[in-house]
């Protein structure tokens, strides 16, 4: 059973991965990139690494993802006010 649990979390993530940098809008990239790290928690939890699968989901996904996401927010207006 979790081997089988192992690879359907290695499949998704690794899916999650690609489509970061296959994606043509950056948002959709930071939401893939979420997906990929909370997979990589998900194997470490796998592991009974849960203290590492926590700080995956508290430093990576909750800071840095958030934090990528309101650059783009922030410079996408001053593009969008150009633009017109």
């Amino acid at each position: 059973m979790i081997d089988f649990v192992f690879l359907i979390i290695a499949v998704l993530t690794i899916l999650s991965s690609i489509m970061v940098v296959q994606s043509k809008k950056l948002v959709h990239s930071a939401v893939y990139l979420a997906g990929s790290l909370i997979g990589t928690a998900g194997l470490f939890i796998l592991l009974k690494a849960e203290f590492v699968a926590w700080v995956q989901v508290l430093v990576y996904v909750g800071a840095v993802v958030t934090l990528i996401l309101f650059t783009i927010m922030l410079t996408r207006k001053g593009e969008e006010e150009n633009a017109q």
